[in-house]
């Protein structure tokens, strides 16, 4: 498990040995810093005395301790010669000179006294962005780009019985990053989320190590599946065999498949230093086809079941190299029916539902398990994919993880719509080409995507199509452009009214209309006050103010809608007192728009919606925006909305129209279900008249309608008999259309963009209208209000009008004024209306408090619940501050923790007791050190801001590691949002 090391409010994580790769090598030794492996960098104008750092005795005391693999700006963090980059605005106020420059790397190593082969290789998986590579002063080579292998044989040169001298000259990327200097972490150079980052991110960016072989080796291991059903599967085994020696060799090479234990071997001739080509299938030999395989499925669709295949190359009785090489067996296979792209594995369709990652981390220090940390997360929400953002998460583990947690990885090339191309376009091909080879074998990778929210260039566009056709096969989707072609388009990424989710439809830049597969979609997510407080100084705490600005609440994150997501929590839940109580607030708003989100999109699975990604997923910075854990890995209102909304199993409540639906995002069939709803007041009495149940089947990859809650029926018409106002006339008076007489019309004159508005008298609560089209009809149109007839704003638009009557529900919004605002007419008429209604909005319902809850239950046909969900209902709908006259409420909680294989586990058992005075709103648990009070993270919770009614118990399971907690002792806190009230 990886370790965090804290420096000045600074993570960092450091490897202390080589993390397992896909195609591990011969006794492998990492040169990685740790406690015996040391480097040091310094800028190459400040060493003057260039040609003597390659001498052992050299003097390296005023040379900074470099993290390997890192960053240099991240090492100069490390060693406490800059401020924390997280705090404040401390990374704003960096001299960026001081790093956008080339770094000398110098270490000092032995060869390993076990290393009897013949051949030592020194081996590097990546630098930023480009590096010369000298061993005791002799230039090895030159790396170019963040996916270059180096790979150099240093026999001759290495001193196998002293200190040996490794230097490189690591050089800046060139600017700007997108796409000039690509491939590169394009982010580094600021974007909305993250800060400019000092050095742009160049380092030695990952492992570096030693390994040992004899004369013939193997190079780029490649293992495909076919299946031709699913109870069986044709293994191919390729790989490229290299003689490094100057005389030609007779090899044998050996495979051995676990499970299963399948055998094969096979002799090859390979000339003086020459390579040939081995591909290796069931016409080789019969065991390469597997009966009854272990698929690897997506998770929640089956268990993600890998393989390991141990290649060795011999040479006469000697073993030269052995590679060892994970691969799941599964079939990808793609659809663009209605132009939406659809995804399926081993025949079974996919509804996707994940999230983008920017990066792992903004100065690149997440290492090692620390993936395998963030990719359980999202195992735990529910998620079956992460897109790769940018191409700009390049760690081996990341993919490992993935691999391992059933999670797909939709995985970008280092292009951002800009419409340029890269100063050296073989540099770019040749770093796509070694991506593909390195990442190929792992089952995860589901789509290869060229360019974010854009076309790449030619000739890019057709080379990395061809890349993909040979170096991968052809066997996994390639999408030129994230947001387009069989795609709906990209954001927004502000937050919106729950209820914007499930209408026709949200409105996403670039691509079809429709929900269909969209890429990103994302809301601002502000943090609990324990991580605000980690990296805001105090006297920045409240009220909001520029420093919110420097970590992205505010213009710098324009598009995550921070002012409308702060409205969203005061007149939602009322004025905050303080930053602890924007802070508690804000998880609420979180929660009801991420899950809404998500339960939009399955709502609309009988439509064309085929899958969401959310921007974000994952906290690269410490930020208020586009999150569902933050960085600190506290688990947001964001995170629960997701993981509840995702449920491969699911009930849910459309809050537009009202329908209770059942999702099934698995590949069984389940049959004898039983929905019901609930409805209960503030003070906990059900209100039986909207009480609900009924039996239902759900088929696998469906979304079917249980019955609808019985709120709103009557609509009143505010419309009627009042004033109208017109562009134009041609046919009968404007007032015609709200005369009560479905029998007269109003009909523009023949142009495009006329329009009609009816004025309420007073400003009126309103939340749709309805319209009645004769044959000429609107194609496209806009409703918009108005308090004075000057100033207008759009609620709806639409460019699938229709003859005769549209019913359109909006969100609450007051207004005077409502217009029908013509864009383009469907004939050669003008606009023509029978009528136009007005509908009141924020009608209370019978028997309803200001808020009430809406509680859900499936259960199978046993009786077990397998599936439940919690609503809460405004009859004035985007106002819940009723809830802050709940009464405050003595929870009982017991929990018992066991310590075992390095984690602790907590069981607890939260009761909002019968006689509570009311219901337990919104309970927040934490486990913290027992001494003061610190929330003990990272860990995994099963559930977390959970509602109980008077009597109810929810059990919560908390997992962390034993690091995590040291030697303090365990406190477990649950709070209900009913007895917080905070005063900073």
């Amino acid at each position: 498990m990886f370790k965090r090391f804290s420096l000045s409010r600074f993570l960092i994580v450091i490897l202390t040995g080589v993390c397992s790769f896909a195609h591990a090598q011969s006794n492998e030794v990492s040169l990685n810093s740790s406690t015996v492996q040391q480097w040091k960098v310094k800028p190459q104008a400040d060493v003057t005395d260039a040609s003597q750092i390659k001498d052992a005795s050299y003097n390296t005391s005023s040379w900074v301790t470099a993290v390997v693999p890192g960053t240099t700006f991240a090492s100069y963090v490390a060693a406490g010669l800059e401020k924390d980059p997280n705090f404040g605005d401390n990374i704003y106020k960096v001299d960026k000179a001081k790093y956008d420059r080339s770094f000398w790397y110098r270490t000092e190593f032995g060869i390993p006294t076990n290393y009897t082969k013949k051949t030592i290789w020194l081996n590097f998986r990546g630098v930023n962005r480009k590096a010369d590579i000298y061993l005791n002063g002799t230039l090895l080579g030159s790396l170019d780009g963040f996916m270059q292998r180096g790979h150099f044989d240093i026999s001759v040169l290495a001193n196998r019985n002293g200190k040996n001298v490794l230097t490189a000259l690591v050089y800046i990327p060139k600017q700007p990053l997108a796409n000039v200097g690509s491939p590169n972490y394009v982010s580094s150079a600021g974007w909305d989320w993250m800060p400019y980052v000092p050095g742009l991110n160049s380092g030695i960016t990952d492992n570096v190590f030693l390994s040992n072989t004899g004369d013939v080796t193997i190079k780029d291991p490649w293992i495909r599946a076919e299946l031709p059903t699913n109870a069986r599967a044709d293994l191919s085994v390729a790989l490229e065999v290299k003689n490094n020696a100057a005389s030609s060799q007779a090899a044998i090479i050996k495979g051995i498949i676990t499970p299963g234990n399948i055998e094969f071997q096979k002799k090859v001739y390979v000339d003086a230093n020459g390579s040939t080509d081995v591909k290796l299938t069931k016409r080789d030999f019969e065991q390469l086809m597997i009966n009854s395989p272990k698929l690897w499925w997506p998770n929640g669709y089956g268990e993600p079941n890998l393989y390991n295949c141990k290649l060795s190359v011999s040479v006469g009785d000697e073993v030269s190299d052995v590679r060892n090489i994970k691969f799941g067996i599964k079939r990808y296979s793609y659809d663009t029916i209605g132009h939406v792209l659809h995804l399926a594995i081993n025949g079974t369709k996919v509804f996707i539902k994940g999230g983008d990652w920017g990066m792992s981390e903004y100065l690149l220090r997440c290492r090692g398990a620390e993936y395998d940390y963030k990719v359980k997360l999202h195992k735990e929400m529910n998620f079956n994919i992460i897109r790769n953002w940018i191409g700009s998460t390049t760690d081996e583990e990341f993919y490992d993880a993935c691999d391992k947690y059933g999670i797909m990885v939709w995985d970008d090339f280092w292009l951002n719509a800009n419409p340029n191309l890269p100063a050296d376009l073989t540099a770019f091909n040749a770093n796509a080409i070694e991506k593909i080879k390195r990442f190929r074998n792992h089952p995860a990778i589901a789509v290869w995507c060229a360019d974010n929210e854009g076309w790449p260039e030619q000739p890019l566009s057709a080379w990395l199509k061809e890349d993909l056709a040979t170096f991968d096969g052809g066997d996994r989707w390639y999408q030129p452009n994230s947001h387009a072609e069989n795609l709906s388009g990209s954001g927004p990424w502000d937050a919106k009214d729950p209820r914007y989710y499930f209408t026709a439809y949200p409105t996403g830049s670039g691509g079809n209309k429709g929900w269909g597969l969209r890429t990103e979609l994302g809301t601002a997510v502000f943090v609990n006050f324990e991580s605000f407080k980690k990296f805001m100084p105090k006297e920045n705490w409240w009220p909001r103010n520029e420093m919110w600005d420097q970590h992205f609440f505010g213009p710098r994150a324009f598009n995550a809608g921070p002012d409308s997501y702060e409205a969203s929590v005061t007149n939602g839940y009322g004025v905050p007192k303080g930053i602890e109580d924007f802070c508690r607030k804000a998880q609420f708003v979180s929660l009801e728009s991420n899950r809404a989100m998500f339960e939009g999109w399955q709502d609309a699975m009988g439509e064309d919606a085929s899958g969401l990604m959310t921007w974000m997923s994952q906290s690269a910075y410490p930020s208020m925006v586009w999150q569902t854990y933050d960085y600190y890995y506290d688990l947001t209102g964001a995170y629960w909305g997701v993981k509840k909304a995702c449920e491969p199993l699911h009930i849910q409540w459309n809050p537009l129209t009202n329908a209770i639906k059942v999702i099934n995002t698995t590949r069984k069939d389940l049959d004898g279900l039983t929905a019901s709803a609930d409805v209960y007041n503030l003070d906990g009495t059900l209100v039986k008249q909207y009480s609900v149940s009924k039996t239902i089947d759900a088929p696998a990859n469906s979304s079917g309608a249980a019955f609808d809650l019985k709120f709103n029926q009557y609509k009143a018409d505010r419309a009627k008999n009042k004033k109208v106002v017109s562009s134009s006339s041609t046919n009968g008076d404007a007032s015609a259309i709200n005369d009560g007489n479905s029998g007269t019309r109003w009909a523009s004159r023949y142009s495009d963009g006329e329009w009609v508005y009816i004025d309420l008298g007073k400003e009126e609560v309103v939340n749709g209208v309805g319209l009645t089209w004769e044959d000429a009809y609107a194609k496209s149109f806009k409703i918009q209000v108005s308090n004075d007839a000057n100033h207008w704003h759009d609620v709806y638009s639409t460019t699938e009008g229709r003859q005769g009557e549209q019913k359109i529900t909006f969100p609450e919004v007051n207004a005077r004024y409502v217009k029908m605002q013509g864009v383009e007419r469907a004939t050669y008429w003008g606009y023509s209306l029978y009528n136009f209604e007005v509908y009141e909005g924020d009608v209370a319902n019978e028997g309803l408090s200001a808020v009430h809850f809406i509680k859900l239950k499936l259960t199978d046909n046993t009786g077990k619940v397998v599936s439940d969900n919690f609503y809460w209902r405004g009859n004035k709908r985007k106002d819940y501050t009723a809830l802050n006259t709940l009464p405050k409420v003595n929870l009982k909680t017991d929990y018992k923790t066991v310590k075992a294989d390095g984690k602790y586990y907590i069981t607890a058992q939260v009761t909002n007791p019968s006689s509570s005075k009311a219901v337990a709103f919104g309970i927040r648990v934490q486990a913290v050190k027992a001494s003061n009070g610190e929330q003990i993270l990272p860990g995994i919770m099963s559930d977390n801001y959970f509602t109980l009614l008077k009597g109810e118990t929810k059990t919560v399971k908390i997992e962390f590691d034993e690091a995590a907690l040291g030697k303090d002792g365990i406190k477990l806190l649950a709070e209900p949002y009913n007895n917080t009230v905070a005063g900073r």
